[in-house]
């Protein structure tokens, strides 16, 4: 902890130095953050994680962003339009967006950006020398590089090979932030530790593992309402610490002015079960909860041709369903979760997601006695012969998984609980190695097709996120369909429409919605709630 602290210190004298040389006030606005996951590269066409996400959003702007209603706004681009058939996006780029400033540039000072940056930026993610993590953005609506020109400086043109209504949600995406091809081409991969973009705030120190420092872009183009230039924070440290519960400690100290999420040992010192924050922290921070586009789900792969599925109880509806009804979601909830997320009692598509209506879609309550009725309807009364089900799961998810199993034990149905580390059990479920396991779907955009996708044919694994290997003519008639349906509140009949045909056929089991859980020190405001949860740090004030 003492090199950690002589760390700090060095950098506290290195911001003093740095932030804003044309102020008269010494007083420096740092914001402070722990990145407990670590960081891997700042480079936006590897923005795979959160972390990176939410770094990559202070350095970088796309053509678009999301406000906290999740609603599609300009940024880079200050309007555009799209064709009748939906096939081509022309976007007019404001004039006053600049680079931060790099040896690169013509004096070191960073230029305009031009629509030619944005072909460049978005042919990035489909070259496959770039190897980027986002192909998967264009790799299946657009032709190639000649889908996207620079029709001049100020107007960019995207060319798609179908419709896909969602495409101004998805371009709201880090992978698609604007960056300047001098400063890449210089750099290559290292541009991973050395960015530049338009963004809020600038690169100027990361010492991976140990702390990074983003300063204050003096040029940066966005203002408040009131005309007073963003951002006003003068710069952002984040910290490496692993331990959740040694950076919440940070937090408590007030070494940390953010803190994102609460699980594991401290949950319980931290909140009643009701959801409210204990007496011991009460008034002591802000806590800030709202849905977070996230379902946490067993999965059941339900293609009977795979040999993973010729002996198991799970190649049976009425097995399937009666798992699904087995579960006291509320308890699991309350006494796991400490109320803290949405009891999975719907369809795939999450609270919180544009077009969400739980009235609409028909998921599953708890009944244990049609749980029962199921088995015996099966061919397994109270669980008489039925093999014994394998539930495969990572150890932070063990509580909820043995929960799930004495849940299931009562109806009769015998599990056995399998730990495995993540990135195994990842690999595991993407080639169809597993037949139960416990998994996540986060937003990549906020748009109900993003979690459609998971269950359409053409998506199976090991190719595409079809982890369950569902297949559905039906379903993916409406999901073409929807392709070609450009009204929101159209669309989204479509996608409960589909979500109600998966559900009725259980390849999954809805445990919950999740909620996020930010914790923010008495003297911070202007921080953004919103279900991707994007850090927003432009609009953050440090008292």
């Amino acid at each position: 902890m003492n090199k950690m602290v002589a760390c700090f210190w060095a950098i506290s004298v290195l911001l003093i130095s740095s932030c804003s040389n044309n102020s008269t006030d010494n007083h420096k606005t740092v914001f402070n953050i722990n990145l407990d996951d670590g960081l891997t590269s700042l480079d936006p066409a590897f923005a795979r994680n959160q972390n990176a996400i939410w770094m990559d959003n202070q350095l970088y702007n796309g053509l678009v962003q999301l406000d906290d209603n999740l609603k599609v706004k300009p940024c880079i681009a200050k309007n555009w339009e799209i064709s009748a058939g939906g096939l081509q996006y022309i976007f007019h780029l404001r004039n006053d967006v600049y680079f931060q400033d790099d040896g690169q540039f013509k004096n070191g000072i960073g230029r305009k950006v031009t629509a030619a940056d944005v072909v460049y930026s978005f042919g990035r993610l489909i070259d496959v020398k770039v190897g980027s993590s986002g192909s998967w953005i264009f790799s299946d609506k657009v032709a190639g590089l000649q889908s996207f020109a620079a029709i001049n400086d100020s107007t960019f043109s995207i060319q798609l090979k179908q419709p896909f209504p969602p495409m101004l949600s998805l371009l709201s995406s880090a992978y698609c932030s604007v960056v300047p091809h001098e400063v890449v081409n210089f750099y290559g991969k290292d541009f991973r530790s050395h960015p530049i973009g338009t963004g809020p705030f600038k690169f100027k120190y990361w010492k991976e593992g140990e702390v990074l420092v983003l300063l204050k872009n003096e040029k940066y183009w966005e203002k408040d309402s009131t005309g007073n230039r963003l951002p006003y924070l003068d710069a952002v440290q984040a910290s490496f610490i692993p331990d959740k519960q040694t950076a919440f400690m940070a937090f408590i100290k007030k070494d940390l002015d953010f803190f994102n999420g609460i699980n594991g040992s401290y949950r319980n010192d931290i909140l009643t079960k009701s959801g409210h924050i204990t007496q011991k922290y009460k008034s002591k921070f802000i806590m800030v909860t709202h849905p977070y586009l996230n379902t946490e789900y067993l999965g059941m792969i339900v293609d009977t041709n795979l040999q993973i599925l010729k002996h198991s109880p799970l190649r049976l509806l009425k097995i399937r369903q009666a798992i699904n009804y087995a579960i006291d979601r509320q308890s699991m909830i309350k006494y796991l979760r400490n109320s803290m997320c949405t009891p999975g009692n719907a369809g795939f598509i999450p609270k919180g997601m544009p077009g969400f209506d739980d009235k609409k879609v028909a998921g599953y309550n708890y009944d244990p006695e049609k749980a029962r009725r199921l088995l015996a309807e099966a061919g397994f009364p109270d669980g008489k012969d039925l093999p014994e089900i394998t539930l495969t799961t990572v150890s932070s998810y063990r509580d909820l998984i043995e929960y799930i199993q004495g849940e299931l034990n009562q109806i009769g149905i015998k599990t056995r609980v399998e730990v495995m580390e993540g990135a195994s059990l990842r690999e595991l479920i993407a080639k169809n190695g597993v037949n139960f396991f416990r998994a996540s779907w986060n937003a990549d955009y906020p748009d109900g097709e993003n979690y459609l996708s998971v269950f359409y044919s053409k998506n199976k694994a090991p190719f595409g996120p079809n982890y369950t290997v569902f297949d559905s003519k039906q379903f993916d008639k409406l999901y073409n369909q929807s392709y070609h349906v450009t009204n929101d509140s159209a669309r989204y009949v479509l996608y409960q429409q589909m979500d109600n045909l998966m559900m009725q056929q259980s390849p999954v089991v809805i445990l919950y919605y999740d909620n996020l859980v930010n914790l923010y020190q008495n003297n911070i405001s202007g921080y953004s709630v919103n279900g991707m949860n994007l850090l927003t740090l432009k609009g953050v004030k440090k008292r």
